[in-house]
């Protein structure tokens, strides 16, 4: 009898990990505010470029030194996801401010979003490199894109990651603005790039 229950003991004890799993801690991996977005374009007249003035991230990892084990090629980070106040894209030009901001429709959709579903790292002697998959909430509507970004130590103890994505307004539902009674008009392709400073 001793026997048996003395094996119910052992097999309750092996059993107690999977049934009660302590949680895995999650850290915050914080946007520094040296962080840059922007949007570079070309119209028939010139080209153009407008900077988010407002914009938010928000990383999650659950290793201790999130910036370090990134660096050493680990996959650190458990979640993340940036958001641009789109009211507040400046470029540097008040009617063209106006005429991009009602083109993206930042009245009815204020954010600009992009979430993290998947990512994979390469690292090599000197580089390393981010493909990072994710959905891209623009103008009310989604697109599932992947950006290639490249990250390296910013000193400090910081986590520069920067990179280039080319996109279509019009996938987006956007008509690209026309200013200077249509004399002047944006073209549809438009390149997003970004340097972002992050640090544990």
């Amino acid at each position: 009898m001793r026997r048996i229950e003395r094996s119910l003991v052992l097999a309750q004890l092996a059993l107690a990990p999977a049934l009660f799993a302590w949680p895995t801690t999650q850290t915050a991996i914080d946007l520094q505010p040296e962080s840059k977005v922007w949007v570079e374009g070309t119209s028939s007249v010139r080209g153009y470029k407008c900077s988010a003035v407002a914009l938010n991230a928000t990383l999650q990892s659950a290793a201790g030194n999130a910036v370090q084990a990134i660096l050493a090629g680990e996959k650190a980070v458990s979640g993340a996801d940036l958001t641009i106040e789109a009211a507040k894209l400046e470029c540097g030009n008040g009617t063209m401010n106006g005429h991009m901001r009602k083109a993206i429709k930042a009245e009815a959709n204020p954010a600009i979003l992009f979430k993290l579903t998947s990512y994979e790292l390469t690292k090599s002697a000197d580089t390393l490199r981010i493909e990072m998959t994710g959905d891209l909430t623009l103008a009310g509507a989604q697109k599932t894109i992947t950006l290639q970004a490249r990250a390296k130590d910013g000193g400090n103890g910081t986590l520069l990651v920067d990179g280039t994505h080319e996109l279509k307004m019009t996938e987006y539902g956007i008509n690209p603005p026309k200013l200077m009674l249509g004399t002047l008009k944006v073209h549809d392709k438009v390149k997003v790039g970004f340097s972002l400073v992050l640090k544990d």
